[in-house]
């Protein structure tokens, strides 16, 4: 099905005179494969391009398959903005559809690698790898976490690299966009900012969380315990769930973080199991009906506000 998709995307676009549905745009077209690169993007290009979401809201990305509408945008997009690694289905349309420029996060941003255990959560790697996207439970095989948009300096990096590639698409407003993009730094400064600030002074500084996508947040001092590994939807082994139950007894974490693009199942299970609450984390993949009206930076404040929270922090 995902080929026939993407046979038929082509033949739609390569017919002469004839845009995607009818739907023949004008201006810079940007196709951005999840939100937080559609963030980017939109801030970036304010209005002077279209940015479509490929990853609609309230879908997981990880699990993302294209429709041949969303194939189509890829082939007629001027320029397409993935993340190599994290969604085959966009990397597989990408590679035969796309006729404009490809920018790849994972290259500009420098991915670090997933910790090896829940005991060793630091280190980072500013090589340009390709992620890990296998899903394997907690062994990650060395493999790089794709997760970088927990990190509001590699999201500044990322805006960098969209002004240039949107200022060679349309030079006549280069300026327009590497003043967006430093407007947008500016913002995830004050971000980091507030992070480092925050989680300077806490009681605890482990937190455990659905699903492994908050490893960027050791920058701050924080260690990560998932329940899950790359994929929320991943089922732990026991002895995993065991290991987690001592950690919470022995570091005396009162919170076990859920998310809202993923079932609290496991998490509630574990909470109870536990004695200690539930709380919600943002792995801000995407925005759900709840989140429609927030963005990026009010999604990561509120985490901001749930970890100094969960964490005690003074």
């Amino acid at each position: 099905m995902r080929r026939l998709a993407l046979t038929a995307a082509a033949l739609v676009v390569a017919t002469p005179g004839c845009a995607a549905f009818g739907d023949d745009a004008d201006g810079t077209q940007v196709a951005a494969a999840f939100y937080p690169l559609a963030f980017v993007a939109d801030r970036v290009a304010g209005d002077l391009a279209e940015v479509d979401n490929l990853t609609t809201p309230g879908a997981e990305p990880h699990d993302l398959e294209l429709t041949i509408k969303e194939t189509a945008v890829i082939a007629q997009a001027d320029l397409v903005i993935h993340e190599q690694g994290l969604q085959p289905a966009v990397d597989e349309a990408v590679e035969q559809n796309a006729a404009g420029d490809v920018l790849d996060a994972a290259a500009v941003v420098g991915l670090q690698p997933f910790a090896d255990d829940h005991d060793d959560h630091g280190g980072e790697d500013d090589g340009h790898d390709e992620p890990h996207h296998e899903d394997d439970g907690h062994d990650h095989d060395g493999g790089l976490d794709p997760h970088f948009w927990q990190d509001p300096l590699r999201m500044a990096d990322l805006a960098d690299a969209v002004a240039d590639r949107l200022a060679d698409l349309d030079p006549e407003h280069a300026d327009d966009f590497a003043a967006n993009a430093a407007s947008l730094r500016a913002d995830l400064e004050d971000l980091d900012a507030a992070y480092t600030d925050g989680l300077a002074d806490c009681e605890r500084h482990t937190i455990v969380v659905s699903h492994d996508a908050f490893g960027y947040l050791t920058r701050y001092g924080l260690e990560v315990a998932p329940v899950s590994g790359l994929s929320p939807d991943a089922e732990p082994s026991p002895a995993t769930l065991g290991e987690l139950q001592r950690l919470i007894e022995d570091d005396g974490i009162t919170t076990v973080f859920s998310e809202r693009l993923a079932s609290p199942r496991l998490t509630r299970s574990l909470a109870a199991d536990a004695g200690v609450t539930t709380a919600v984390l943002d792995s801000i993949e995407g925005l759900t009906d709840e989140t429609a009206d927030q963005d990026y930076l009010s999604l990561m404040r509120a985490n901001l506000a749930a970890l100094r929270e969960a964490n005690a922090c003074r």
